[in-house]
């Protein structure tokens, strides 16, 4: 079988500890797709040289570009990985889903507006491209133990998933996308929230809320509720799923990865994660053996943009309501990002909007 041909765009620099200016993506990306063996990486592409060159002499990539559309329409590419900041990712999929690749990997979050994500989803459904991304943690022993727990009717029936975090239109889209990971993947009916944003906050250059609450429906009869920021402590766990009769937490309040009070008992039952926790180790390199493998089968991967879609209307939908000050009902009938918008208009006290990017 002839190797698939690997571009990376956004290279970034490696660094040890990652932070809202960024985490070096990149380099994990490079490492999963050489564990594999049947990928080579030809290309890589970022607007400073000197990161591009220090990537592709870290993984003896042969050619690297500035301009990502040169690298493009040169190298023939099977597969690109965008890694850059988020108001990007919508040009950068659509760009290569012309160019002909077959298939895209991108980071998390989708895009800056819901109609940038509808747009790149669209495009690589016309052209039979394959788009997957970076929700890694459905790779986790902690969130994969704890839906086979739910599957197992240790719990009785699903009736609620509640989350806590700091924001959630980017650490919390992973907790979003996790909760269609355990519901099945059904879809929301309706969403309402209310945020704050009293001070300027921005994470990878997009404004996030200081707190949030939301609570939305699936159709399915089952409910979704998070708290942000200072909120987080109306549910204390990072992912608790609560069925009718028992409850699951995973990022658990007692500091177990996770824990479960199974129908009949009253006691919590801590469950060994084999050393896996929240954010690892071995979920990104998953994540990518996975899409590789969808690629080659033609079946759909575990991170599909389907998937990540459906996380990412109820994000909006939910700064959405806030905008309305009322219950949205999906479909979501917007095409721009509110909490920017409410921003730019005013309707914070916090004026200061510059350099947002939308």
């Amino acid at each position: 079988m002839n190797e698939l041909r690997i571009g990376i765009i956004g290279t970034g620099k490696r660094k040890e500890e990652g932070d809202e200016t960024g985490y070096g993506m990149a380099h994990y990306h490079a490492k999963s797709y050489m564990d594999l063996g049947n990928c080579r990486i030809v290309a890589c592409a970022d607007i400073v040289r000197e990161n591009a060159e220090a990537f592709a002499k870290a993984y003896n990539v042969p050619k690297i570009y500035l301009d990502y559309n040169e690298m493009l329409s040169v190298e023939n590419l099977d597969v690109v990985s965008i890694c850059t900041w988020p108001h990007l990712h919508s040009q950068m999929v659509i760009d290569s889903a012309r160019a002909g690749v077959r298939a895209v990997h991108c980071e998390k979050p989708m895009a800056t507006t819901w109609g940038g994500a509808k747009l790149m989803f669209a495009e690589c459904e016309k052209r039979g491209v394959q788009l997957t991304f970076d929700h890694q943690r459905r790779f986790g022993k902690p969130f994969r133990m704890a839906r086979e727990l739910l599957r197992a009717d240790e719990i009785g029936q699903l009736t609620r998933l509640e989350g806590a975090c700091d924001n959630i239109y980017d650490y919390g889209t992973h907790n979003v996308d996790m909760f269609g990971f355990y519901n099945e993947e059904v879809q929301a009916e309706w969403a309402i929230g209310q945020i704050d944003y009293s001070r300027e906050k921005l994470v990878f250059g997009v404004p996030v809320e200081n707190h949030g609450v939301f609570l939305w429906k699936y159709k399915n009869g089952v409910f979704g509720f998070m708290g942000t920021g200072d909120a987080v402590g109306a549910v204390g766990a990072h992912n608790r799923i609560i069925g009718s009769e028992g409850m699951i937490e995973v990022g658990a309040t007692d500091g177990t990865d996770l824990r479960i009070r199974r129908k009949g008992r009253s006691q919590w039952e801590v469950v060994d994660t084999q050393g896996e926790g929240l954010h690892g180790p071995g979920y990104i390199e998953r994540g990518i053996a996975d899409l590789v493998d969808a690629l080659l089968t033609g079946r759909e991967p575990e991170l599909s943009a389907r998937k990540a879609l459906n996380a990412t209307e109820i994000i909006f939908a939910c700064y959405e309501s806030s905008r309305r000050r009322a219950v949205v009902r999906l479909p979501l009938d917007i095409e721009d990002n509110p909490l920017a918008e409410m921003i730019r208009s005013g309707e914070f006290s916090h004026k200061e909007s510059a350099g947002l990017r939308t």
